[in-house]
């Protein structure tokens, strides 16, 4: 390999390295990537960059690494989910109400990857709102999953795991509500983390589901992620009452240890009716890998694993339709041009500026958290939200971690699901469970499917595992090379 041609090959803890020993600067790798961006524009992947800005930040960078003052991820390139606020790039979060719209801050997950070293080289495509599982409800269009331009990237961080296994950036930030960083993850074949709800602070995180939404990184191996997410995580008392009042971490540091006894918890409920043959082959493939590395599988049960769906399409509209009301033409983003009055200014600027699936979640979630239907639906649904999170600490009696597939199939079709929002949401089966319990989870690739399609296993944790995790994970990408494949002619 060559530093100067093979730039994108590289991971986040190569090109680290190669930074620091001055094999190459902070000004040529941005500008490698930046170049891949245009060259790859078709996949749909980046929603905006600025060369200027990305230059600037890297001169800055290559001083400090000449000066020896760099941080850990100093001169590193990565693009952010269109869904953080950033001062120096627009922010839309994927929709027209946004459009053109630039933040007076900066989302402390950016500002805190800014501060270790990291060089913005733009945003990411991402479904309207984060409200989506196929990245195809973007109001700038589709992003295609560079394994089949054909397919969905997975949703919403699609343009995110899309730029990631094109090589158009080293690694990127996502979001995950219900299974936002870990299907696409899987879907594109590279590996993503959600941490515990509340390590990483949602300030300056566009809002979807305030008591579901987190950050997280995406890259090539769980070794990057964990680098990744020790520079994003930490307390934020003074701008997000969520976050946890816990220390910053290093999640690098169990990174290579052993994990003879481990034990891996294997849900009945993921492995039932619905999960395709290709899916169920690479996950059993890598349960046996894992036993051979030392791990011990142990039957478990999470009986109210069905009760997600609906639980989670009740709480997590209802939040929406609360965080949504501000966008009114008022204050910011869009407004109507054509209206009589106040009321009429609210009506055409939000029947303008919102698709069609977050018309349709904000009205499921107005009409739940409406009189004489809240007791019925809402609070019905957070009752169970707490039964699904006790089964969890009961299953995490009889083992350590948790395993299964991250979604039923592989990436389907773009349009595959047609007019039937029903279709996506039940591809989140696996997903939304550990979501609604507040859990660490992440996704890394395990092998292909049908059509030669990349398949991601899930990996659960109890709460504040995400060193043991991205161990488990680690173990797994030492001794197979799935995570080191890359889609064809990209």
């Amino acid at each position: 390999m060559t530093i100067s041609t093979d730039l994108h090959d590289l991971t986040v803890t190569e090109l680290a390295d190669a930074l620091r020993q001055r094999e190459v600067s902070s000004v040529e790798a941005a500008q490698h990537f930046l170049s891949r961006a245009k060259t790859h524009a078709h996949l749909g992947a980046f929603l905006g960059t600025n060369e200027e800005v990305t230059l600037a930040q890297a001169r800055v960078a290559d001083a400090r690494l000449a000066a020896g003052t760099a941080g850990p991820l100093e001169g590193v390139p990565m693009a952010h989910k269109d869904i953080f606020v950033t001062r120096e790039f627009a922010t839309t979060a994927g929709s027209k109400m946004l459009e053109g719209y630039r933040s007076p801050f900066d989302a402390t997950v950016v500002s805190r990857l800014a501060d270790a070293g990291v060089v913005t080289l733009g945003k990411l495509n991402c479904d309207e709102f984060a409200m989506g599982s196929a990245n195809e409800n973007s109001a700038y269009g589709p992003v295609k999953n560079p394994w089949d331009l054909t397919r969905t990237p997975g949703g919403s961080s699609g343009g995110s795991a899309a730029a990631v296994a094109a090589r158009l950036t080293p690694a990127a930030t996502g979001t995950d509500t219900g299974g936002s960083i870990r299907e696409p993850a899987s879907f594109c074949g590279i590996t993503g983390i959600k941490p515990t709800y509340g390590r990483a602070s949602r300030y300056g995180m566009v809002a979807f589901a305030s008591s579901l939404d987190q950050a997280g990184p995406m890259a090539r191996s769980a070794q990057d992620c964990a680098l990744l997410l020790s520079a994003m995580c930490g307390p934020d008392p003074d701008r997000d009452s969520t976050s946890l009042d816990v220390p910053a971490e290093d999640f690098t540091r169990h990174l290579d240890d052993a994990i003879d006894g481990l034990r891996i918890g294997v849900p009945a409920e993921f492995f039932g009716e619905g999960l395709s043959d290709d899916v169920r082959a690479a996950v059993d493939a890598a349960l046996k890998q894992y036993e051979t590395l030392g791990a011990k599988l142990v039957p478990i049960s999470l009986p109210r694993t069905e009760l997600s769906i609906p639980v989670y399409y009740i709480i997590a509209p209802a939040e929406a339709s609360s965080n949504l009301s501000r966008f009114d033409g008022v204050k910011f983003g869009h407004r109507a041009k054509d209206f009589k009055d106040l009321t009429g200014m609210y009506e055409q600027t939000r029947a303008e500026g919102f698709g069609d699936e977050v018309k349709r979640r904000i009205m499921i979630g107005t009409y739940v958290l409406s009189h004489g239907y809240y007791d019925a639906y809402y609070l019905q649904a957070q009752k169970i939200r707490r039964m699904i999170a006790d089964d969890f600490q009961q299953a995490f009696k009889a083992c350590d971690v948790i395993a299964g597939p991250v979604a039923p199939t592989v990436a389907w079709a773009l349009g595959g699901h047609g007019n039937d929002p029903l279709a996506d949401y039940l591809a989140d089966i696996f997903t939304l469970p550990a979501s609604l319990a507040g859990l660490p989870c992440m996704s890394l690739p395990v092998g292909f499917g049908t059509g030669s399609m990349p398949v991601g296993m899930q990996l659960m944790g109890n709460h504040l595992t995400e060193a043991r995790l991205l161990n488990v994970a680690r173990s797994f990408q030492q001794a197979t090379d799935w995570h080191t494949q890359r889609p064809q002619g990209i």
